[in-house]
């Protein structure tokens, strides 16, 4: 399809058409727009489509892990670089073709650039998924299915005084939760290289065309507000009102809580990083991989990290069948940490799963 420089133009949209698509989750605005900022200035990152790389050719994914919420936390440029050279230390001389990111969010559908613009390499408009979601396995584009697929992982973050980096290799369970608890350990958020493999693949079981479907979801917003976006994806404002109660608390290495509006119907937001489902008078009307994002009395897309009791809050809520999802999001197993963390039950069904994917 494509070779493209990217610019200024496609910055603003990225970062916002990131941040609905976080769907709470994918990091903040500010921090998108700063990295971003400085990836042009430091070189010329360039978007390319999967049909620009030849199957065999080597990958990997660029992501961002943690808790939004946490306290203390820090990832600079110079750590996602740093994670991106202890990956590639453990590939034993093989090299890298490209990078792409793990999903879209405010922050992460921008991830990659400052690689892109430091180092030559250029970013697949591929994602392991178009949304955001809260799980290392769930953005592994069902790696862990894949007969002894031995997971290399590099990490660094945090700030001075509690800056970890590494690298692991070996299953992606095990690699995944060394990482999450590296992030703990950092102040709650670090930056990942992670998980290289072949471009069939990754085309065949993530999400090609990610990156330029956010940046055309933000172009649509900021020429049309929240009901432009709306349209766009088939979804529905299903709710306005004051934040009346919000609960947040940080569970192995994740933002676990829930919103609930002041409004007629008690809107009810449960999150783990993004949010999981939205009860409107109990009624279930959303549910992930179901796009559920919040935006601020401005209009501007609001993370689940920066919500605040008093805050006016609109809730859109659109079909996972809008979204360019990878198949890891119809896999109910994944979803039993989650499921574990807040203490009820909703994971796809099966044979939903399977009409679905």
């Amino acid at each position: 399809m494509m070779k493209t420089r990217l610019t200024a133009d496609d910055l603003e949209a990225a970062v916002l058409g990131g941040a609905i698509l976080g769907g709470g989750g994918g990091g903040f605005v500010e921090r998108g727009r700063v990295t971003a900022q400085l990836a042009l200035q430091a070189g010329s990152p360039e978007l390319w489509s999967v049909d620009e790389f030849d199957e065999d050719d080597l990958v990997a994914t660029v992501a961002l892990v943690g808790a939004p919420a946490a306290p203390n936390p820090l990832v600079q440029p110079v750590h996602s670089l740093r994670a991106l050279e202890l990956l590639r230390q453990g590939l034993d001389g093989r090299r890298l073709a490209a990078i792409h990111t793990n999903e879209n969010g405010a922050e992460t559908t921008i991830n990659g650039w400052l690689h892109a613009a430091m180092t030559g390499l250029p970013v697949i408009d591929l994602a392991c998924n178009g949304r955001a979601h809260p799980t290392s396995v769930m953005g592994a584009m069902g790696l862990h299915l894949v007969p002894g697929y031995r997971s290399v992982q590099g990490w660094a973050g945090g700030h001075p005084e509690t800056y970890v980096e590494g690298s692991a290799t070996g299953g992606l369970d095990a690699t995944s939760g060394v990482v999450r608890r590296a992030s703990v350990e950092a102040g709650g958020w670090v930056s990942v290289a992670r998980n290289p493999v072949e471009i069939g693949y990754a085309a065949e079981h993530g999400a090609p065309g990610a990156i330029s479907f956010a940046i055309d979801l933000g172009r649509r917003f900021l020429d049309g507000g929240i009901e432009a976006v709306a349209e766009a994806l088939g979804g529905t404002i299903v709710a306005s009102g004051a934040v009346a109660v919000f609960d947040c608390e940080q569970r192995e290495g994740l933002d676990v809580g829930r919103v609930v509006l002041d409004d007629a119907n008690a809107t009810e937001l449960r999150f783990v990083n993004e949010y999981m489902t939205a009860d409107l008078d109990g009624q279930r009307l959303g549910t992930f991989p179901d796009l559920i994002s919040t935006f601020d009395e401005t209009g501007a897309p609001l993370p689940s990290a920066k919500v605040t009791v008093g805050q006016r809050v609109s809730v859109l809520v659109a079909p996972a069948s809008r979204l360019p999802l990878a198949a890891t999001m119809w896999m109910p197993e994944l979803y039993a940490p989650l499921e574990d963390l807040l203490g009820f039950g909703f994971a796809p069904q099966p044979e939903v799963a399977g009409i679905l994917a």
